[in-house]
């Protein structure tokens, strides 16, 4: 199974661990923040990116979904609403995220519709053509394999399922360029910092952004591995990516 550079990227240079162990212990540490975290440093244009992922999936109108590093279950909670499923279950490798996820589901009584599992991506723990829909929300750079997860996804797929990937991408014009990589390199680490007491989770944050295999690459990733009628939509000059695939 080849490999990409982003694949080799860490929280923690100096840990002895792989990187699904790092990220996982990253993610348990920054869990109490993660959603602050990620709406004060998008300004809130995050909840946007993920309404127009989910909305690739309207025509599909899937019964079952899949969310794969579901995190605290925000893309759920929001599919639930968007697309009204039978079943969403999220999996995640970091339980102290899925803590609060689960909070969250039970606070908006929506425990009967949405399940979150400990899981790992790159070994779903369901059978062959489960779910209609697969949802992946700024979680494929945290792959420790990214064909391996992307492969694992086609597999839990029914035949014309569709994969939606959101993810953060560069900007190509050298002013929104210069200005975003002063945020990423500078201000986000601080904030992460500061709010946080973890640094190295917003510098991890830059660097496996910078490694990732974005835009037409991504898309010849998913054509490789067999998936049909992909296509990429950018948002926000170019910050955020949206990438889809069907079975």
């Amino acid at each position: 199974m080849s490999t990409f550079e982003h694949d080799s990227v860490v929280p923690y240079q100096a840990s002895g661990l792989g990187k699904k162990q790092q990220v996982a212990g990253m993610f348990d540490d920054i869990s109490f923040r993660y959603d602050f975290m990620n709406h004060f440093l998008s300004a809130g244009i995050d909840v946007k990116w993920r309404r127009k992922a989910i909305k690739q999936l309207s025509l599909l109108r899937p019964k079952t979904i899949l969310d794969v590093a579901t995190g605290t279950g925000d893309m759920a909670i929001m599919a639930n609403h968007l697309l009204q499923p039978e079943r969403i279950i999220g999996i995640d490798i970091s339980e102290g995220m899925l803590a609060f996820g689960r909070k969250k589901i039970k606070q908006q009584g929506l425990a009967d519709t949405i399940m979150l599992l400990k899981g790992d991506s790159e070994a779903i723990n369901f059978q062959d053509d489960s779910f209609d829909a697969v949802t992946v929300a700024f979680g494929v750079r945290n792959f420790e394999n990214l064909k391996k997860g992307l492969q694992e996804i086609r597999r839990v797929l029914r035949p014309s399922g569709k994969l939606v990937v959101l993810e953060f991408s560069k900007p190509s014009r050298k002013g929104p360029k210069a200005l975003y990589n002063l945020y990423m390199r500078i201000v986000a680490p601080a904030i992460g910092r500061l709010f946080c007491k973890n640094r190295a989770a917003y510098e991890y944050l830059d660097q496996s952004i910078k490694k990732f295999p974005e835009g037409k690459h991504f898309m010849g990733i998913l054509d490789e591995l067999g998936y049909k009628n992909t296509y990429c939509k950018p948002l926000s000059l170019g910050i955020c990516s949206i990438y889809c695939g069907e079975k």
